[in-house]
C-alpha cells in the first residue's frame, strides 16, 4: 500500500537508542580470497566515492576487506538489469544503488528482495536524513531498506563565456534578477539563440528542463493517497507543455541526457550553453568538461530563486548478500558526515547526512568561477517541497522525456508526444 510518508516504528527507534550492532542476516564472516573478504558494489552515474578516494581509504583501514567496485553511467540501463537479478537471485552485488525515483517501487514491490538495514551498523546515521529521505525508504511494516546518499537540490549551470559571446550578462546576481520565472528564462533562451556562437543550443535537453519544473512540485505524479495523476495534474501537463515549446522553438539541442555520447560532448564542445543542474551534475560537468572547462562554467538559482530536488540516492543490501555484515559496515561509513562532505567538496553531490549539510554551506568551487555552491544548493534544499513519491515514478519520467525528445528530434506536436507518453504509462501500468 503506498504511503506518502512512512513512518518508522517505535522498534527502530528503540534499536537505535540501544547502539546498533550489525546482525549478519545470512553473511558470511568468512574470507573469499587471500585472507580478505571482497565486498562488490555496483552503483550508477558519478556518486563520488571512487572519485575522491574513499574506496581506497576505506580498505586502508580495513585491510581484511577487498572493495570490487562497478558503475553504470545511465540509471536508465542499470535499474532494468537489476530487476533482471533480483528476479533471478543471482549476479546482484553486495551493496546496490538505488535511484530516488526507484524507491517506491523497492518498499512497495520488493521489500522481501532487500535487507533491513534498521538493525545493522548501517542504520546508525539514519536519525541523521530529513525525515522525508528515510520516511522514503522506510516500509509499511518499519523495514528501512536503504541508506541516503545524498539529494538532488537544485540550480542552473551554464557557460559564461558562451554568454557572453552572445551578448547576455554572465553574472549569476544579475542573471538571477533577469530571471524570475520559467518564461523569463525562455526569453533569455530566446535572446541567446539570436546571437549564440555557431551549432550552440541555449539548453541541451526539453527532458532537462521538463524535470527542472517538476522538481520544484510536492505533488506530481501521485496524489497523497497513491492514486496516479501524472495525466490530470496541470503541473505537470504545465511543465511538459512549457519544455516541449522550448524544443519546438529551436531552444534545446536534442540531445539525450546520459545515453547520447553527443550530450557528453557538448559539456566541452560548447553544444549548449544551459542545463539544469541538480548537485550531482556538477561533478558530471567537471568529468566531461575536463580541466578546459574550467572558469567556463557558472551556477545559478532557478529562476525566482524557488528549491527544487531532483535525485538522490540510497545504498541497499540484497537479501541474497553473503556479507551482510561487512556491507552494512561500509555503509555506515560511507554515509557518515565526514564521507558525505568529501563528496560534495570535491565532487558536489550534496549531503543527505544533516550534519554533513552544516559543513558544507560556505564550499566554493574554483571550476564554476568559485561560485557558492554550497549556499545555493543548501538553499535549494532548504525550500525544495517534500515530495510525494510512487512506485512509477522513474517509468513515468522517462516517458515523458521520451516523448518530449520525439519533439525535439522527430518533428512531433506537443499534444501528440503528450499523448504517446500517457498511452506508454498505461501500457505499463496494464
Amino acid at each position: 500500500m503506498f504511503s506518502a510518508r512512512k513512518k518508522r516504528t517505535a522498534a527502530i527507534a528503540a534499536v537505535l537508542a540501544a547502539s546498533l550492532v550489525a546482525t549478519a542476516c545470512g553473511g558470511s564472516s568468512e574470507s573469499d580470497e587471500g585472507g580478505k573478504t571482497t565486498l562488490s558494489i555496483s552503483l550508477f552515474g558519478t556518486f563520488g566515492y571512487d572519485e575522491v578516494g574513499l574506496f581506497d581509504a576505506y580498505m586502508k583501514q580495513h585491510p581484511d576487506i577487498e572493495i570490487d567496485y562497478q558503475s553504470t553511467q545511465g540509471e536508465d540501463k542499470y535499474w532494468p538489469a537489476l530487476q533482471t537479478k533480483l528476479n533471478s537471485g543471482s549476479g546482484l552485488a553486495d551493496i546496490q544503488g538505488i535511484e530516488v525515483a526507484r524507491i517506491a517501487e523497492a518498499t512497495e514491490n520488493q521489500a522481501d528482495k532487500w535487507s533491513d538495514l534498521s538493525d545493522t551498523e548501517a542504520a546508525r546515521n539514519l536519525d541523521l536524513y530529513p525525515e522525508w529521505k528515510s520516511d522514503a525508504a522506510t516500509t509499511e511494516d518499519g523495514k528501512v531498506i536503504g541508506m541516503g546518499t545524498d539529494i538532488g537540490p537544485m540550480a542552473l549551470c551554464y557557460r559564461s563565456d558562451l554568454y557572453e559571446e552572445a551578448g547576455l550578462p554572465s553574472d549569476p546576481d544579475e542573471l538571477s534578477k533577469q530571471i524570475g520565472s520559467w518564461d523569463d528564462l525562455l526569453a533569455l533562451g530566446e535572446d541567446y539563440s539570436a546571437n549564440a556562437p555557431e551549432d550552440s543550443a541555449f539548453l541541451d535537453s526539453a527532458g532537462g528542463l521538463y524535470n527542472a519544473i517538476v522538481s520544484t512540485e510536492s505533488t506530481i505524479y501521485y496524489d497523497e493517497d497513491g492514486e496516479l495523476i501524472y495525466d490530470s495534474n496541470p503541473a505537470v501537463r504545465d511543465a511538459f507543455d512549457l519544455a516541449a515549446s522550448a524544443g519546438e522553438s529551436g531552444l534545446t539541442a536534442g540531445l539525450e541526457q546520459f545515453l547520447d555520447a553527443s550530450w557528453d560532448k557538448g559539456f566541452s564542445t560548447g553544444s549548449f550553453a544551459t542545463i539544469a543542474c541538480p548537485s550531482w551534475m556538477v561533478g558530471y560537468i567537471k568529468g566531461k568538461a575536463g580541466d578546459d572547462g574550467s572558469g567556463k562554467w557558472d551556477v545559478m538559482p532557478l529562476p525566482g530563486g524557488v528549491g527544487g530536488n531532483w535525485g538522490g540516492s540510497y545504498l541497499a543490501i540484497p537479501e541474497v548478500s553473503e556479507h551482510q555484515e561487512e556491507a552494512a559496515d561500509l555503509i555506515a561509513w560511507l554515509t557518515d558526515a565526514k564521507q558525505q562532505a568529501k563528496v560534495f567538496s570535491e565532487v558536489g553531490n550534496f549531503p543527505s547526512n544533516t550534519d554533513a549539510m552544516k559543513q558544507v554551506a560556505d564550499v566554493k568551487d574554483e571550476y564554476f568561477n568559485d561560485a557558492p555552491i554550497g549556499q545555493i544548493f543548501s538553499k535549494s534544499a532548504q525550500t525544495a517541497p517534500t515530495q510525494l513519491l510512487g512506485p512509477l515514478d522513474g517509468a513515468i519520467k522517462n516517458a515523458m522525456v521520451q516523448a518530449l525528445l520525439a519533439v525535439e528530434t522527430g518533428d512531433v506536436s506537443a499534444d501528440d508526444a503528450w499523448d504517446q507518453a500517457v498511452s506508454t504509462v498505461e501500457n505499463q501500468v496494464g
